[in-house]
């Protein structure tokens, strides 16, 4: 059964068209992905829905009485209410049900029922008909389902009497959106939900959504939860609405199958416009040649025939996306950090016990752990922004640190993009914008006020003086948070890429899959590590998991015995572990090597090409840069690898 239907629904903000004429249908337990880029209009659809905003033109129906959940900002109201009364808040009409049961059972303990029979027997029928209602609302499994979301979600239930208003933002985000959680509504919209999750609560609210018998609507650029979660996906590309039946890998291949079909329509089109123009033409030359009004009428008639004809929209194959272009200003020593038995406690609160790694150059790491575990404490010992209470940290020679936080504010919220560019990057005004436009800040974008700019926005100018500093070594924590999904693969194809040393702090499950060689687990303040990328270490766990329930009884050390670990049991094993860990950089150096000497040859033959042929000289210019950049790649690879054979 439908229980949204939207039909060439329209959405202005000032004079800016967000929606345009966006149809779509929402049927009885759906799991929807809404996908687009930043500043698509995903949200604005999510507030159509829930009612916050009304449409301009079109026409939105809703099933009568259809409950909606909704998880947009915090809502005001939840600023001075305790998290108990936040996380029952959709409870809340059982909780005056409660209250009044407690308040009969007084009065029916009390000297006057005791004394009147009438008057205890209708009391009796009021307690029995709300205790009836309570019962039908599911007051009685009220803190069971707080319970399993609060443990899901990784909620501290010994808070439950804190002010709501002192958490911070990502324990706000938990807490409301267990609070629709518990309460099943028959629709459930979703914005950004994993945005302040751990992998295990990732993993939790997937498994939740997948047993969940409502319908829900989910603004998400997690591709690796899209996959897990979504039976439909809808695309909003230009104002308007696409819908595909499947997950997101199956979204990907129809939409390109769409692309290339609208594609091979709009071509065809374009032929038969060609062909009536010119027949148009043609009349037209021989009414005036004979003075035959027919083929004037004629050529009228196929004009009316051609303004009437629904044009086929030119597809976009490609669209552009931010360009990362990472490069270095100087390679490091072949050992970028090395920290050994580091301790950090915070009042009585341990975070990190003998934690021990070493990172060399052109690796990329990336961290996990769970929310409060440790990882941006690690990452700012590691910055030197905090002092360990024990233990050391080496910095590696000529190393040159690149560090993106997860969150920044913004200190004035007037500036405007144009300025905090120019100002933090040094750029005069023309070459900044040039370089802005690269990061899709085009035209008035660049006067925007920083305060309005969107979480992907932010992201993307801070990722772009990062890019102007040209550092050796990256620290990211959570990089890929607020991008769009074409802005994620960008970044993801530039880190690839990139020559010098990362070590990333992320949850985004397909990011760690394409970039990580190796991940360290950040567990009770110590780091255990696991060789390739996120589904060799879930494999890994996994198996060490099961090796752990089979002898409960063997120490947690002696049951990851099979992991690389950077927290060895001797010398000779942090020996061993440096070998391989050497062995494997330059292996991976010695294909890169082989894949830049590749592509070197094929940039040669270009470039013979274009003297033989008498190519112009802004082409053999580009050729010749281009083969440059090539040779400088190629002698920062061999360079690393001469400098691990010795």
């Amino acid at each position: 059964m439908i229980i949204v239907n939207m039909q060439e629904v329209k959405k202005y903000y000032a004079a800016n068209l967000i929606l345009d004429g966006v149809t779509l249908q929402i049927q009885e337990g759906e799991k929807i992905g809404l996908i687009g880029r930043n500043g698509s209009g995903k949200s604005t659809l999510l507030r159509l829905i829930a009612g916050h905003d009304q449409v301009d033109d079109g026409m939105l129906a809703i099933k009568k009485e259809l409950h909606i959940g909704y998880l947009p900002q915090i809502p005001a109201e939840f600023e001075d209410l305790s998290v108990y009364e936040v996380l029952s808040y959709g409870y809340r009409a059982l909780t005056a049900v409660m209250q009044e049961m407690s308040q009969l059972e007084a009065r029916m303990s009390g000297t006057e029922a005791a004394g009147s029979p009438e008057l205890m027997e209708q009391l009796l029928r009021m307690y029995a008909a709300l205790q009836e209602r309570y019962e039908r609302g599911g007051g009685y499994d009220m803190d069971t389902s707080i319970d399993q979301a609060a443990s899901g979600l990784q909620i501290d239930r010994s808070g439950d009497e804190r002010r709501f208003g002192s958490l911070s933002g990502g324990e706000k985000t938990r807490v409301v959106l267990a609070s629709q959680l518990v309460v099943r509504p028959a629709l459930l919209l979703l914005d950004e939900p994993t945005n302040h999750l751990d992998l295990n609560g990732i993993e939790w609210l997937e498994k939740f959504l997948q047993r969940y018998e409502g319908a829900c609507v989910i603004v998400s650029h997690d591709r690796y939860f899209l996959d897990a979660v979504g039976t439909k996906m809808i695309e909003l590309e230009d104002g308007e609405a696409h819908t595909y039946l499947a997950n997101y890998s199956g979204y990907l291949k129809e939409k390109e199958e769409r692309l290339l079909q609208q594609f091979a329509q709009y071509q065809e089109q374009q032929k038969v416009i060609k062909k009536m123009k010119e027949t148009i033409r043609q009349l037209e030359e021989w009414g005036r040649i004979g003075g035959n009004e027919k083929f004037f009428k004629r050529a009228a008639s196929i004009r009316k025939a051609l303004e009437r004809m629904e044009r086929v929209k030119r597809p976009v194959l490609e669209q552009k996306t931010a360009d990362f272009a990472l490069s270095l200003n100087d390679r490091s020593g072949k050992r970028v950090i090395t920290f050994e038995g580091v301790t950090k406690r915070f009042g009585d609160r341990q975070i990190l016990n003998g934690a021990e790694g070493s990172l060399l150059f052109g690796e990329k790491v990336v961290l996990l752990g769970g929310n409060g575990s440790g990882k941006t404490t690690l990452f700012k010992l590691l910055l030197g922004a905090l002092e360990p209470d024990a233990g050391e940290i080496a910095l590696g020679a000529r190393v040159e640190v690149g560090y993106l936080a997860q969150q920044e504010p913004v200190q004035d919220h007037q500036t405007t993009v144009l300025d905090y560019f120019r100002t933090e990057g040094e750029y005069e005004e023309g070459e900044a914008r040039h370089v802005l436009a690269a990061y899709l800040f085009y035209g008035a974008d660049v006067f925007k006020p920083l305060a309005r700019l969107s979480g992907g926005e932010w992201t993307r100018l801070r990722l772009a003086l990062l890019v102007r500093r040209k550092p050796n070594l990256l620290l990211l924590d959570e990089p890929t948070n607020h991008l769009d999904a074409a802005s994620r693969e960008a970044l993801e194809e530039a880190l690839q890429d990139y020559p010098g040393t990362i070590l990333a702090i992320s949850h985004d499950r397909y990011f760690i899959n394409r970039l990580a060689k190796r991940v360290w687990e950040l567990s009770e303040g110590s780091i255990s590590a696991y060789l390739g990328n996120y589904d060799a270490y879930r494999a890994k766990d996994t198996e060490h998991s099961s090796q752990r329930t089979a002898s409960p009884n063997k120490p947690k050390k002696e049951a990851r015995a099979g992991a690389d670990r950077d927290q060895p049991q001797s010398r000779a094993a942090n020996r061993s572990m440096e070998e391989r860990a050497n062995k494997r950089t330059a292996e991976q150096l010695e294909r890169d090597i082989a894949s830049v000497e590749a592509q070197l040859l094929l940039a040669d033959e270009r470039l013979n090409g274009l003297v033989s042929t008498g190519g112009d000289t802004a082409q053999l210019e580009a050729g010749w840069q281009a083969r440059e950049a090539l040779q400088v790649r190629l002698n920062t690879l061999m360079a690393a690898w001469m400098e691990l054979a010795e």
